[in-house]
């Protein structure tokens, strides 16, 4: 894909969707207007778009063969080289089409895949989307690729008897090995990072691309989190601690947006990305209201929660954008669908109170409460449970100071294990002193 910046004119593109009995034409034009979404996203202009009805798939062009003679003629018109279409194509469609129109084909995986790989910033996100990109390329291998041999420690001189494509093939097999080593290194040392976090109360913003996610982050955290009107803004996971009110904070995370016919290999490649979603005690699915489908986003990003594994996991659903709905009686409606739900303008900070009270609520069911007993010569103890606890009563006695106080049971040990390493060190120094 030909990215543009200064003066330089940008690729232009034509959109092409196909409409099978399956499926209902408003649902293909508004899976096209995503499409040019992305395109934008990715530098490209659409200078039109095409749908075909069709009972099947033509197995040799995707599309029919007059409507391959009528995109060949739309490209002339307005002299575009590039055909975007809205679903995966085989690789004997993409060179059947290439050959037919002159122009390069692009599908909606390879599309998603190079806009990833422009927002990919970090190292993780990197090797992320090019192990996508080459998972995704390896099965489309037409042209020359040893360029790749520089990247592979200088591994492709051919064997005996072996093809240019057979040489290409297997320096991509090598770089996808490399690039899956690599990525276990780094899942190491997240896991490292995880296992620190595992006390607090975890939090993974979820949702699809697009709907407010980082402009709620940063209202929550004060964290400078990227917010643009682009699709796949940030890629990372980002974490900050959120303090909810005197007693209660967690750690939220934001993760990257979903999308429908998100590519199965992104999926898979990002898999220890979107660990934080596996790894957190409550999701906060954050759905754009204002949007004309965005039950159907609610389905997308349910069915990428199915597919890894976290379809079971508790989730408050917060309904951004209210600000933008022309329709207010659909919050009524919501609510009833969702009873737990939350309606807020992250942009406008309404209702953003509700949201942190709803937050205390989940944070709560998940305290235990603790009676305990310690000495007064461990008094000093008190202020690290008073900031790790909500004390909902301390007493000073005669030699001791009986506290109750809730927290989760992560938290408890902890406290309890501070309580008895300070008590054996205050034994420890008592025998000391009378031993002297």
């Amino acid at each position: 894909m030909q990215h543009t910046t200064g003066d330089i004119s940008p690729e232009k593109a034509v959109l092409i969707g196909v409409a099978l009995p399956s499926h209902q034409r408003w649902m293909v034009e508004d899976n096209l207007m995503e499409l040019r979404f992305l395109a934008a996203t990715s530098g490209v202009e659409v200078v039109d778009q095409v749908v075909q009805e069709r009972s099947h798939i033509n197995p040799a062009y995707f599309i029919g063969k007059g409507k391959v003679e009528e995109l060949s003629q739309l490209l002339k018109m307005y002299d575009a080289a590039t055909v975007i279409f809205d679903d995966d194509l085989t690789p004997a469609q993409i060179r059947n089409l290439e050959r037919a129109t002159s122009a390069k084909i692009i599908d909606r995986s390879t599309l998603i895949l190079d806009i990833f790989a422009q927002h990919a910033r970090t190292r993780a996100a990197k090797t992320q989307v090019e192990l996508a990109q080459l998972q995704h390329l390896l099965p489309r291998l037409t042209r020359q690729w040893t360029h790749l041999s520089r990247q592979v420690g200088g591994i492709g001189t051919k064997g005996p008897g072996e093809t240019q494509l057979e040489t290409d093939r297997r320096l991509i097999r090598k770089r996808i090995e490399a690039l899956r080593s690599e990525l276990e290194r780094i899942d190491r040392q997240r896991d490292t990072r995880r296992k620190g976090r595992k006390r607090e109360f975890r939090v993974s913003l979820i949702g699809y691309t697009n709907v407010g996610k980082s402009t709620l982050m940063n209202l929550l955290s004060g964290a400078d989190v990227l917010v643009e009107d682009q699709l796949f803004a940030t890629l990372d996971s980002t974490i900050r601690r959120v303090q909810l009110d005197a007693d209660h904070h967690i750690l939220l995370s934001d993760t990257v947006g979903f999308i429908r016919k998100l590519p199965h290999n992104l999926v898979e490649s990002f898999k220890s990305t979107l660990d934080e979603v596996l790894d957190a005690d409550l999701l906060l699915h954050v759905v754009d209201i204002s949007h004309p489908v965005f039950e159907e986003q609610i389905k997308t990003v349910l069915e990428v929660l199915r597919e890894l594994g976290a379809s079971e996991k508790p989730i408050l659903t917060v309904f951004n954008k209210i600000d933008l709905l022309k329709e207010k009686e659909l919050i009524g409606s919501m609510r009833r669908q969702f009873p737990d739900s939350v309606f807020v303008s992250a942009t406008r900070q309404i209702r953003t109170g509700k949201l942190k009270e709803a937050l205390v609520k989940y944070v709560e069911r998940n305290f235990v409460t603790q009676s305990i007993e310690i000495p007064i010569a461990l008094s000093g103890l008190l202020n690290t449970i008073h900031s790790q606890a909500v004390v909902e009563h301390q007493e000073f006695l005669d030699e001791t100071i009986q506290i109750r106080y809730r927290t989760t049971p992560a938290i408890r040990e902890k406290i309890t294990r501070l309580i008895k390493k300070a008590s054996k060190d205050h034994e420890q120094l008592l025998a000391n002193r009378s031993a002297s």
